[in-house]
């Protein structure tokens, strides 16, 4: 019977035992998170943020009660003006679980190599049968004799968002693409605009030309009116003449 060493193991042997022993060891820690608050169980395990300068982010948490007591919770962080919780204090009753919200506030820049220090700490204890929100005081967490109260920390973990964007064909150097959009269409404005005017143009120009002709037109009725009004007047004074010639030509000779 030939045995093979553990030096003798294929390269895909060899990566499906690293494999099965990174799976083992992120379920021996993930159970290890669970555990780390006796009455309540905690998801997730790190607060996993989607980070994006200057916008808000939240991440929630879920406490599930399966115990057959009341407990009251409570969550603190290292860096309360950052986060907000919503809510931060509260009674998970027996066999049911409550969501928490919390929400980061919107950063300026990003931190070096996206790494948070901050941290959140879930204390809970047991309290009273029927107990509500309005019955969870600072007093309720402070530490006696024989009370226990659990903690459990979680990291703040960011993960970088990108979002890709449309990219022009062939711009520019040294132009962006929102700023090549605007002057394209101040380019077509302005092509607009010279149609316009071209047009405009035409139409002052045949109006022009059609005022012209109407004055011509009437110059030339004037001219014939005064034409035929001086004809008339020199016809009339011909006839006149003629006429007075006539007469005094008949009374000479009677």
């Amino acid at each position: 019977m030939t045995v093979l060493s553990f030096d003798n193991r294929t390269e895909l042997e060899r990566s499906r035992d690293e494999y099965m022993m990174d799976l083992l060891c992120s379920c021996l820690y993930d159970q290890k998170t669970k555990m780390a608050s006796g009455l309540l169980e905690i998801q997730p395990s790190e607060l996993a943020f989607p980070f994006e300068v200057k916008k808000q982010s939240t991440c929630s948490m879920q406490f599930t009660n399966k115990s057959d007591q009341f407990v009251a919770f409570k969550v603190k962080t290292t860096n309360p003006k950052q986060y907000c919780v919503r809510p931060n204090i509260g009674v998970v009753q027996p066999r049911s679980t409550c969501d928490v919200t919390v929400t980061m506030q919107a950063q300026k820049e990003a931190p070096p190599d996206m790494h948070c220090r901050d941290k959140f700490l879930i204390q809970t204890v047991v309290t009273k049968d029927g107990s509500t929100t309005k019955d969870v005081t600072a007093e309720l967490f402070s530490k006696e004799p024989g009370k226990v109260i659990e903690e459990c920390k979680l990291r703040v973990v960011y993960i970088p968002t990108n979002h890709p964007s449309p990219v022009p064909e062939e711009p520019e150097e040294g132009t962006s693409p929102r700023f090549s959009n605007v002057e394209n269409g101040n380019r077509s404005s302005v092509m607009f605009d010279s149609v316009q005017i071209v047009k405009l143009t035409e139409e002052r120009t045949c109006a022009l030309q059609q005022n012209e002709k109407l004055r011509q037109e009437l110059a030339l009725l004037k001219k014939a009116r005064n034409s035929s009004s001086s004809g008339f007047s020199l016809k009339f004074l011909l006839i006149v003449g003629l006429l007075g010639a006539l007469v005094g030509y008949i009374m000479k000779r009677t």
